[in-house]
């Protein structure tokens, strides 16, 4: 008996050693993928690279260990990266501290409140429109990044710039400082995009991010170029940027309420769809939305105390968590511990790479958020929602971030309401009798479309035939205007052949489901 104990106990060691070294090189591949992207969204952010390097840190060593899906990977992420960019061009740096503590309470109450699953309940075509927004919006704006230029205010200011910024500072060639940064650019567009074709099997998780900047960095060191580098504080204190209300000032309550709420709602969504994905991507770890959501508050309440960027379950990261053979969270903890490793062993490494380098990084995330495959899926549900993506996106583009959601809510909802309150009326003219045929759904709202149609009939036909088979619901209102016509025709001498029955039918039945 001793002995069997000893084998099971010698096989489960073996079992969780195994698991703990896929979870080891798993928080490495995470980390290689999440150090550029965490300093490039925060770039693209208009904050410090060493702010997104700081989120990364609390999303691994914090928000790993509370998670609900135990394989996400938290951090930066691209789709906050407008909001936030707008916000601290026109309100500073130090409001977004205090913005993203109230965030990250709406998210923790959410959480504790279980309403997790509720956040989920976003048009799809609203989701792909605004992440493709948010796409072409980072791409125009990483282009003046790229050239070693500062991003305009706004999308359409961005997009008629860009005239100016290829022919007065890239052209004509001279050596300028613009046409330096293109090289460094390019090399790592270049090195990113030979990766992903031509990269062997066996280096399949390597990201070719990483080794796009490496080869940069290593090409502005040798050639001595003049380009901008990305500042990083020699220790961890001079990252903290601790939070001040007095900020606020100059903003409005209600600004100040819309903002945080905004940044709660779009990290809310993101985070629970990766969460949602992630879970469908492997079996072995389920997803408590409820308990990631309240984790993600947490994580942005310190985020926000500490002064760093918003955080987000972030797919790019947790899917290539799973992939890299991920057992438990502690491969997302782990990669916490490299962020933190990296910034107090090799900050002077990170001060060697180019802000170009990590601006080709952000267009390329920038292009992959626009996908044309999610508008095929779409168009096979009408146009209707292929309109609603692009208005999504279009907004987002010429104007900002929140109202361009709120034009896809908006526009989602009116479809809804149009599709729950439509009545279809139909006339025809069979050997001298008339058939009027109802279906959809007949509320107060579709009287004046019963009556028109219900006009159209002769007052010389001798027999009108009411259809309502195809009717899912008719409330009193409309009931009472078909009866009234009803009477009338029949004082006047024409036969009705109506099946009123089922009229007050189709009306009991939805009261009876709506009572219980």
């Amino acid at each position: 008996m001793s002995t069997t104990r000893h084998h099971i106990r010698s096989e489960t060691n073996a079992e969780n050693n195994a698991a703990f070294g896929r979870d080891f090189s798993a928080s490495l591949v995470v980390f290689l993928v999440a150090l550029p992207l965490c300093m490039g969204i925060a770039l693209a952010s208009g904050m410090p690279p060493a702010a997104g390097l700081v989120t990364g840190m609390i999303g691994g060593l914090v928000v790993g260990f509370l998670a609900g899906q135990p394989l996400q990977v938290s951090g930066p992420a691209a789709g906050l990266a407008v909001i936030v960019f707008e916000l601290v061009r026109e309100h500073g740096i130090a409001v977004l501290g205090p913005l993203l503590m109230i965030a990250g309470a709406v998210q923790l109450a959410a959480g504790l409140l279980k309403t997790g699953r509720y956040f989920r309940a976003i048009s799809p075509e609203v989701i792909h429109g605004m992440l493709a927004g948010i796409g072409v919006l980072i791409v125009i704006q990483q282009f003046y990044v790229v050239l070693d230029r500062s991003p305009r205010h706004n999308g359409p200011e961005n997009i008629m710039g860009m005239w100016d910024a290829i022919f007065g500072g890239l052209f004509p060639l001279n050596g300028s400082r613009e046409e330096a940064a293109a090289l460094v650019g390019v090399t790592t567009m270049a090195v990113m995009i030979l990766w992903e074709r031509f990269r062997p099997v066996r280096l399949k998780l390597v990201p070719g991010a990483l080794l796009g900047i490496a080869s940069a960095t290593a090409l502005a060191q040798f050639l001595h170029l003049g380009v901008n580098r990305i500042k990083v504080p020699d220790n961890l204190l001079q990252m903290i940027s601790l939070p001040n209300l007095s900020s606020l000032h100059g903003m409005t309550l209600s600004s100040i309420v819309g903002t945080a709420f905004a940044l709660a709602f779009i990290a809310s969504a993101e985070t629970l769809l990766s969460a949602a994905a992630v879970e469908q991507m492997q079996n072995r770890c389920k997803t408590n939305y409820d308990r990631e959501l309240a984790a993600q508050g947490v994580g942005n309440l310190l985020c926000g105390f500490v002064g760093a960027l918003p955080m987000t379950g972030v797919i790019v990261r947790s899917s290539t968590n799973v992939q890299a053979g991920a057992q438990s969270r502690r491969s997302a903890i782990l990669h916490g511990v490299w962020m933190l490793a990296s910034v107090v062993v090799f900050a002077s490494v990170l001060r060697l790479i180019p802000t170009a380098s990590l601006a080709a990084v952000l267009i390329f995330v920038g292009i992959r958020l626009v996908k044309p495959a999610e508008v095929r899926k779409l168009a096979r549900f009408g146009r209707v929602p292929v309109l609603i993506y692009f208005a999504s996106m279009l907004t987002i583009v010429c104007t900002d971030l929140l109202t361009g959601v709120i034009v896809g809510v908006s526009l989602s909802l009116l479809r809804l309401l149009y599709t729950v309150a439509h009545l279809e009326t139909r006339i025809e003219d069979q050997n001298g009798e008339t058939h009027v045929h109802l279906s959809g759904i007949g509320t107060f709202v579709s009287i004046p479309r019963i009556t028109r149609a219900l006009d159209q009939i002769k007052p010389d036909t001798p027999m009108v035939h009411v259809h309502c088979g195809e009717l899912r619901y008719i409330d009193h209102a409309c009931i009472e205007v078909i009866e009234s016509w009803t009477e009338r025709l029949e004082q006047n001498g024409q036969a009705v052949n109506i099946e009123m029955e089922k009229l007050h039918l189709r009306y009991r039945a939805r009261v009876s489901e709506t009572l219980s």
